[in-house]
């Protein structure tokens, strides 16, 4: 059995013929307990300090009490920890308490909510009034989506789009493209232009697994040509990605052409939640169309940390320019040692490894050895591209990033991690 679950993955515990859900779950416990007595189970590790460039984790099972260099959290530009993100949360607190005690429909929208709303639609250069804001950044998609698209709608959706895509089409007719293939997208489109009411393309800006770039300025082009509606989902773009951390449509000059525009409060924003920015009239109609926003309490009071931290985005462009410092300096590093990153364009790093078992003993030596990263497998990424997925922050050290590359170049060593040259 032991060796049954070397190839095994989260994906093959969802449904089980023949099992019900306490079998299921049975079975589901006795793969983590394989996970645990192997020492890889790097997941739902415990923090005892805030998320940032160093995180100190509990003792538990064979996870050693003590501070790791960490790239698992998304917070690239540091605003989880920075002074002026925490006061406002903190005054916002303090004036409003800790809960809006109901949806924003009925009782539950404060001033807080609005500023939020007026400054997200300024940031991306929108009139106020274009932006909806929910409470995690999943369902500024899944529930959004599943409101705007019916049956007889069309998603045409980037295959390599983050999970809460997929939930949110669910109701609608799906068509998934290669990723960032632009010709398959366009036969998509002159196939459906005529045979649906709202033909709606799909892509991220950053992909959160490979953490390349969109061919936005092809896509925008396309999808217009054909009649279609372009959604970009720049959750990991924004902040990091253009001249001014406008994200991936920034870099393409297409940021007015984009008709819907998602993203978190979870990455650059320091915080949680979510954000969709469109045309005025569809986000009032999803403020009574979208049940997950209609019925669900609205956003604490600290989410007026956001606010701060978007008006540090232009007020301190010094930790963009750190975080691409650190980027280049790493990514060469890593190459350097001969790991293959794949295509990325981002913060995100990737180390592709392949094998499943493989990547889950590189795991367990990057945390032997004081490197705290995410060992990610299918479904996730598909069967044969397991990798460590890494991300960095504009407030790791360059200690750091040569403390990481050291235990890298060991790793290799060990296991044989290197691409093929």
């Amino acid at each position: 059995m032991e060796h049954a679950y070397t190839q095994a993955s989260f994906k093959d515990y969802e449904d089980i013929p023949g099992l019900d859900i306490y079998k299921r779950a049975q079975a589901h416990t006795d793969y983590l307990n394989y996970l645990k007595e192997n020492d890889f189970m790097n997941y739902r590790l415990l923090a005892t300090s805030g998320c940032g460039a160093k995180i100190e984790l509990a003792e538990e099972g064979y996870i050693k009490k003590g501070n790791y260099i960490s790239f698992v959290c998304n917070d690239y530009l540091g605003f989880t920890q920075h002074p002026e993100v925490k006061k406002a949360a903190i005054s916002s607190i303090e004036k409003y308490g800790t809960g809006a005690g109901a949806s924003p429909l009925i009782g539950g929208y404060f001033k807080f909510h609005k500023a939020l709303e007026d400054k997200i639609s300024t940031f991306f250069k929108r009139p106020l009034g274009s932006t909806i804001t929910y409470t995690t950044g999943y369902t500024a998609n899944s529930a959004s989506l599943l409101s705007l698209l019916k049956k007889d709608d069309i998603a045409i959706v980037d295959m390599a789009v983050h999970t809460s895509v997929y939930e949110g089409i669910l109701g609608t007719t799906t068509k998934r493209f290669l990723h960032n293939n632009t010709k398959a997208l366009e036969q998509i489109l002159s196939i459906a232009h005529d045979k649906y009411r709202t033909k709606m393309v799909i892509v991220d800006g950053v992909y959160s697994q490979d953490g390349d770039i969109a061919k936005l300025k092809e896509i925008v082009e396309i999808t217009h040509r054909y009649g279609g509606v372009l959604l970009v989902d720049d959750a990991h773009g924004i902040g990091v990605i253009g001249e001014t951390g406008r994200g991936a449509m920034e870099l393409f000059d297409v940021l007015d052409e984009v008709d819907i525009i998602t993203g978190t409060f979870s990455k650059t924003f320091g915080n949680v939640g979510g954000y969709l920015v469109a045309d005025p009239e569809l986000i009032t109609y999803l403020q009574f169309q979208s049940r997950q926003y209609a019925f669900s309490a609205a956003a604490t009071p600290i989410v007026a940390g956001v606010n701060r931290a978007i008006e540090l985005i232009d007020e301190e462009p010094h930790w963009q320019k750190k975080l691409w410092e650190n980027i280049g300096y790493y990514k060469k590093g890593l190459q350097d040692i001969g790991l293959d990153v794949g295509t990325t364009e981002s913060a995100i790093i990737p180390v592709k490894i392949g094998n499943i078992q493989k990547n889950c003993e590189a795991g367990k030596l990057l945390l032997e050895n004081g490197i705290y990263t995410n060992p990610i497998m299918y479904p996730a990424v598909s069967m044969k591209d397991s990798r460590i997925r890494m991300s960095l922050m504009a407030t790791h050290t360059k200690e750091q990033l040569d403390k990481a590359l050291n235990v890298f170049e060991y790793v290799n060593k060990k296991l044989d991690i290197a691409k093929t040259l």
